[in-house]
């Protein structure tokens, strides 16, 4: 502080005209894909077989043309290869290629009739990190609605497959009644609309007239803003895991640094939690004294603790005032365990709720709370992303690590889930399969991932594909800023200082 003359504190009052700071704004349309009907519209009588069908029926001509392509014409040892319809309809030392659904038989695998059959009432396992045999017992099935063949070949070892996911393979069937595969087509990405194609689309449904872009409108395009992704928050009620929380939150509110600084988090446009904001279930330890009570419908209101749901809620109510929020739920989160994920209910969140929308609007709030998986537009950019469970199930089906190539394999499969229903938990759905990918998002990220990793990765239409691995914010104090005008991310890392010898 400075002092005058006479050394005096006092000073009069400054005519320096601090500048306002000003969060910039981001477009923002969500897509309702993951959306589930409510009330008596939802049931499970259906079967899961459903799903599968649905899913081979849309995604066989994708695979079948890209086959086609590749090995129209192809020929070994002046045979020629073949097409066939059906599984069934493989012969014996024939070159052909056909289409179908992988189905990988691995004992490992968590098996429910198996559960049921066995007459022994004992705690569950442990979840397994690996459904991988060592000791080679592991089988890879081609099936479709007319039967199963047995796949073999060196190219199963470098290609990655995992239940669910629609393929093409050439080969021959050998004396065994096994398809020796030579080579192996995915339906590889989609088609990726153009940046703000859905926005003018609507636009001109709405009106007759196209939105001008902000580089049409204003004649000099605005400077882009940023995308802060988060995950793993895991708020779990103790008052002394809440530092770097703190610190996250004072970062985004512009709290805890200059104004050079200050300038640069004013354009973080939106933030997104891509799951487990709340740890895993700890109830109340129960007094010596308490007496026993009946618990109704099994269920001990006395032993709930609502303090990591409240914090939480103050964490987003405290932000909110300043940012808009995209809340994705995760698996240890108050929402439904099956995908996908339901939003979180707004009487979770009594403070945050109030900056919702409206029960019947159709313009989201300031606060969104979406479903998991979730896409839509921001800034123009088809967003897609998930709470990281169908990765994590992923992982336990491949021998490597790299979730990366695994996100990379879940687009060019052009299916977000492929293991569910078989070791995924979702809803039977009858008519649709949602997690079909129907068109290449620009940006893919998971959340609750062990460490941070992104890549980009091309289509054969010229696609590309931003890839983010997003970290756990609990283990690593990390959270992604993602630049909306060249799709570059960039980490910022939180930590408290322990002090040291």
């Amino acid at each position: 502080m400075d002092i005058d003359a006479e050394g005096n504190l006092l000073q009069s009052p400054t005519d320096y005209k601090y500048p306002t700071l000003e969060r910039q704004q981001s477009y923002y349309n969500p897509l309702q894909t993951f959306n589930l009907d409510k009330g008596a519209l939802k049931h499970y009588q259906q079967q899961y077989s459903d799903v599968y069908f649905i899913r081979l029926a849309k995604l066989k001509p994708a695979v079948e043309a890209i086959a086609d392509g590749e090995w129209k014409d192809f020929e070994i040892a002046g045979e020629i290869v073949r097409r066939v319809d059906r599984v069934l309809d493989v012969r014996q030392g024939e070159l052909c290629w056909v289409a179908g659904t992988v189905y990988m038989d691995m004992p490992l695998k968590p098996n429910i009739l198996d559960d049921i059959s066995k007459d022994h009432w004992i705690s569950a396992p442990p979840p397994r990190e690996k459904y991988l045999s060592l000791t080679g017992e592991d089988q890879i099935f081609l099936e479709d609605e007319s039967g199963r063949v047995r796949l073999i070949g060196t190219p199963l070892q470098l290609s990655m497959l995992v239940t669910g996911c629609i393929v093409a393979a050439m080969g021959t069937e050998n004396a065994n009644g096994e398809f020796d595969v030579i080579d192996i087509k995915v339906p590889d990405l989609p088609r990726q609309p153009q940046r703000w194609e859905r926005d003018e689309g609507s636009e001109v449904l709405a009106t007759g007239i196209g939105r001008k872009r902000k580089s049409e409108a204003g004649g000099k395009r605005t400077e882009g803003g940023k995308i802060a992704i988060v995950s793993g928050l895991r708020y779990s009620g103790d008052q002394g895991d809440t530092m770097t929380l703190d610190l996250l939150m004072e970062y985004l509110l512009g709290e805890v640094c200059g104004p050079p600084e200050q300038t640069e988090i004013r354009k973080i446009s939106r933030l997104i939690i891509a799951g487990n904001s709340i740890a895993a279930a700890t109830p109340l330890a129960a007094r010596e004294d308490e007496k026993k009570v009946s618990k109704k419908y099994g269920y001990d209101s006395s032993a709930y603790n609502p303090a990591p749901t409240t914090h939480f809620d103050n964490f987003l109510a405290t932000l909110l005032p300043s940012i808009p929020i995209t809340l994705i739920p995760g698996e240890s989160d108050p929402a439904n365990v099956s995908l996908p994920q339901q939003p979180i209910h707004p009487a979770m969140l009594p403070r945050s709720r109030n900056y919702a929308a409206m029960p019947d609007s159709k313009e989201p709030g300031w606060f969104d709370s979406v479903t998991n998986p979730w896409e839509g537009d921001i800034d123009g950019w088809r967003m897609m992303g998930t709470g990281g469970q169908p990765i994590d199930d992923v992982f336990k089906y491949v021998e490597g690590e790299d979730r990366l190539e695994m996100m990379e394999y879940l687009l060019r499969w052009r299916c977000g889930a492929p293991t569910a229903p078989d070791t995924l938990w979702c809803y039977p759905f009858q008519d649709k399969d949602p997690f079909i990918i129907e068109e290449c998002p620009h940006v893919f990220f998971v959340g609750n991932q062990p460490k941070y990793g992104t890549m980009v990765i091309e289509g054969p239409a010229g696609q590309t594909v931003r890839l983010i691995c997003v970290p756990r914010f609990k283990e690593t104090g990390e959270v992604v800023l993602l630049d909306t005008d060249t799709l570059e991310p960039a980490i910022i890392k939180f930590d408290v200082y322990e002090g040291g010898t």
